[in-house]
């Protein structure tokens, strides 16, 4: 049933995409109405916003599964899972600003690349060259296609659509509330970007390994264990140093943004990146895809042999 769900959702995405920016808005309208109801600048006000944005409807999600399987026909559940995993998942919530920066550095048209790699990540692109615009979008690709396609879709695997539910508030409350750091705001966001490290542990390890399996995997390998710990923040470092070994690009590296010198470590090992690299990027998201699919479906049949 789950690798039904997933294919089927991955089809209703390319051929209905759900807006992008409609989903954001959504959960950015969620997340303030949670800080509204319970921020008064401690770390439990934010563990009870936490526990009531995410682990209720979680829990309450669960319930409905639950009762699905025991009084009701699969379709309805499968039915279930197809419609969590079209709104919490999916490539076309990313892959258009990468596809549309692809393009325009492909035409020669570096102002659109820039002013698109803004519109997706934010931050100042006026002084970038090609080589930063493609090395900044290949980052965010393969941080978004986890997030977005990777880590639901684990998830989903472990817990079915209350799996994905889950990773994706969380995943949202984490980004609207873990980099604040007025003095109103206080530690409300401390437990929500505590809560995401957890959830997301297993599931950016076992990205990370699919990346070095269709990719390089000894580059891979090397440049998850000797160079992610220099990020700053763990996932994404696990995450980019893997697929940049396993691209055999360079990624990270000093930054001029916002009109100063941003220190990054570098990762990666061998060419700079550029259209090239992108169009690989793209490979790598898709062979990693059809990977996790087919061993889906070896585990379906094994589950469908023994029964």
């Amino acid at each position: 049933m789950t690798l039904f769900a997933i294919a089927l959702a991955l089809a209703l995405d390319q051929a209905k995409p759900l807006p992008a920016a409609r989903v954001e808005t959504w959960l950015r309208a969620y997340g303030l109405f949670l800080e509204g109801r319970f921020n008064a600048g401690e770390r439990h006000h934010g563990l009870a916003a936490w526990a009531a944005g995410v682990a209720a409807p979680v829990a309450a999600l669960l319930a409905v599964q639950a009762a699905l399987a025991y009084f009701g026909h699969p379709l309805f559940t499968l039915a279930l899972g197809v419609g969590v995993l079209y709104l919490t998942a999916g490539f076309r919530q990313f892959s258009h600003y990468f596809t549309d920066i692809h393009l325009a550095l492909r035409m020669g048209e570096l102002d659109r690349a820039r002013q698109l790699l803004a519109a997706w990540r934010g931050g100042s692109t006026e002084h970038m060259g090609s080589s930063e615009v493609a090395r900044l979008a290949i980052e965010q690709a393969l941080v978004s296609s986890h997030r977005h396609v990777f880590a639901p879709f684990c998830c989903f695997a472990l817990l079915g659509p209350a799996g994905a539910l889950l990773y994706r508030l969380s995943l949202s409350l984490q980004q609207q509330w873990s980099e604040r750091r007025d003095a109103e705001f206080g530690d409300f966001g401390t437990f929500a970007a505590q809560a995401f490290t957890v959830i997301d542990w297993l599931p950016v390890r076992l990205t990370a390994v699919s990346f070095a399996v269709v990719g390089d995997f000894e580059d891979a390998i090397y440049c998850w264990r000797n160079q992610a710990q220099r990020w700053p923040e763990e996932g994404p470092g696990i995450l980019l140093a893997s697929g940049a070994g396993a691209l055999g690009v360079r990624l990270g590296m000093p930054l001029r943004q916002d009109g100063a010198m941003a220190d990054r470590p570098e990762l990666g090992l061998d060419d700079e990146a550029d259209a090239d690299f992108m169009q690989s990027t793209i490979g790598l998201v898709w062979r990693t895809l059809v990977m996790a699919l087919f061993l889906l479906a070896l585990l379906w049949v094994a589950s469908w042999v023994g029964s």
